[in-house]
């Protein structure tokens, strides 16, 4: 079985009622990136049978609900290997973000989920991963990085290619900085532009990409950051070698309702809700240039 059959994979239910969200509680919130107000919630469920019962797989989302304002949908951005709790990064960017950014710890929302199709980690296995994301791209790829990692035998080589605009504008730096000082994973962390403590390297994702030029033989490449990064990104990965085949991508934009009913995801034939949002290049390349 090769990752082309990944539009075949399960589609993991969601638990329960689906439109019935379950009350989680607001256990941590940590400022992710001041400039563009991201914040890094973690969060688990009051009922304390749920928080052992539930199970999600990584490339999954979840609908975060606000009692009186509405919900939106956001990638779980933790891992199933560490399942202690869940977490999601959110952008304050709109009137449910708005109300998420206003609580605090303690506050209860609201979850529905697990949604969507999964990384196809079963197939990745004893192959080369090449990780590339830009922005709050990161928040999806992270989870199936942490769990890869936690599984570390099962796979070979790693790579992790990962930009933001500016310094500031870098997520999970714990997290960078534990990939950095892991001997097994070849982590290249660059900023668009940097300030005047900046040491690092200075590119946009793509052209760092094709400078590092991870080889695409026996290899999957996933990638994950704002859609002008995605669009930019396939091109030189085909150029290195990589079949749309070898190519992984999440679609996090246009979701509303997450179970393939409001048709605000549509994109081509296809729903990303509801077939995704999780895709391989071959699935998507005839229409992301346009419409994503």
């Amino acid at each position: 079985m090769s990752v082309t059959d990944i539009s075949h994979r399960k589609k993991f239910p969601a638990q329960g009622n689906i439109y019935l969200p379950h009350i989680v509680v607001i256990d941590k919130i940590i400022e992710e990136t001041p400039s563009v107000r991201t914040f890094h919630f973690n969060f688990n469920f009051k009922d304390g049978k749920l928080r052992k019962e539930f199970t999600f797989e990584s490339g999954q989302f979840a609908e975060l609900s606000v009692f009186g304002v509405g919900e939106a949908t956001f990638c779980i951005s933790s891992s199933p290997t560490r399942n202690d709790h869940l977490e999601c990064a959110i952008n304050r960017v709109g009137l449910v973000t708005n109300a998420l950014h206003r609580l605090g710890v303690g506050a209860e929302i609201g979850f529905r989920g697990p949604y969507g199709n999964t990384f196809p980690l079963e197939l990745m296995q004893g192959k080369n991963l090449v990780f590339v994301g830009g922005g709050i791209g990161l928040a999806p790829l992270r989870s199936i990085i942490w769990n890869v990692l936690d599984n570390r035998d099962k796979y070979g080589k790693i790579d992790i290619i990962y930009g933001a605009r500016s310094p500031a504008d870098l997520c999970f730096k714990y997290d960078l900085d534990s990939w950095n000082r892991d001997k097994t994973v070849n982590t290249i962390i660059t900023v668009d532009k940097g300030d005047k403590n900046w040491t690092g390297k200075e590119g946009f994702v793509p052209a760092v990409l094709e400078q590092a030029a991870p080889s695409a033989k026996n290899a999957v490449a996933v990638v994950c950051g704002p859609p002008i990064m995605i669009r930019l990104t396939f091109p030189v990965l085909e150029k290195l070698g990589f079949t749309p085949e070898q190519m992984i991508t999440t679609l996090e934009k246009r979701m509303k309702c997450g179970v393939g009913k409001c048709g605000r995801c549509n994109i081509g034939n296809l729903f990303v809700c509801r077939d995704g949002p999780v895709f391989t290049y071959a699935q998507i390349r005839s229409f992301i240039s346009d419409e994503y």
